[in-house]
């Protein structure tokens, strides 16, 4: 088993889509590649700085009301080929009662 899977405490569900990010920063026109209870991976053009934190507004239904969650960038690689990085977030604190949304959503999953 390669070190990167060892390192991952959460299943992570495939999740290509757009995301929101303010314009004009690093975050406008990135899009998702994972997501699970502790994190999600993005690309960018970007690369972010190691350790940066990150507030993020999850909407996991259209419905719903969404989930506030600061992340923390853990790793960025290089996406060979092309000007783009992989960059990984972990969850580091959810706020305002969004815990038990997120986990309701990935049980719904499993």
């Amino acid at each position: 088993m390669n070190e990167k899977q060892e390192k991952r405490q959460e299943h992570r569900w495939e999740c290509l889509v757009p995301v929101e990010g303010k314009e004009g920063s690093s975050f406008e026109q990135i899009r998702t590649f994972d997501f699970s209870k502790g994190g999600f991976g993005f690309v960018s053009h970007y690369k972010m700085p190691l350790n940066k934190k990150i507030n993020i507004e999850i909407d996991l239904s259209k419905d719903g009301e969404p989930v506030f969650v600061v992340g923390k960038v853990k790793w960025v690689r290089p996406i060979a080929g092309t000007d783009d990085y992989k960059v990984g977030v972990s969850f580091e604190e959810v706020l305002r009662g969004s815990k038990g949304r997120l986990d309701k959503y990935f049980s719904d999953k499993s």
